[in-house]
């Protein structure tokens, strides 16, 4: 009986993919690029190692909000003093730091733990068209 081999994130070769956000939903968008980093459009899948390949996202801040979610979705974080809950908007988000909001739709579609963190250091985004990536040669896809 043959056993089934167990890739290594050593034996799989990355590859550099690059992502045009522009008038693509954030949610769509999201979970396209969390199946890249985890590796899943590969043959050499393997959940417990990373055998992603990396992702450069570009015109973060041209994503798209579909419904009423960019006035309804709020994004909040806490300080840690008392009666200090921030809390803003998904517009306003989006002009203020276009990046984070796929960075954090993106987090919550990968894995949870050191695995996850790990994989999430391969997502590059960037809020225009340039980036510094030119070198990799990244493949361009569509969404």
């Amino acid at each position: 009986m043959k056993a089934t081999k167990s890739f290594t994130a050593d034996d799989v070769k990355k590859k550099w993919f690059m992502v045009d956000l522009e008038g693509v939903a954030l949610g769509r968008a999201a979970a396209r690029i969390a199946s890249i980093l985890r590796g899943k459009t590969k043959p050499e899948f393997t959940p417990h190692d990373d055998t992603g390949d990396f992702v450069v996202a570009v015109n973060a801040g041209k994503v798209l909000l579909t419904g009423s979610k960019p006035d309804k979705k709020i994004y909040r974080k806490h300080t840690g003093y008392l009666g200090h809950l921030r809390e803003k908007k998904a517009k306003d988000m989006l002009q203020d730091d276009p990046v984070f909001p796929i960075r954090e739709a993106v987090k919550g579609m990968l894995p949870r733990g050191v695995l996850g963190r790990k994989m999430l250091r391969k997502l590059k985004v960037y809020a225009g068209a340039e980036h510094p990536h030119e070198a990799q040669q990244p493949e361009k896809i569509t969404l």
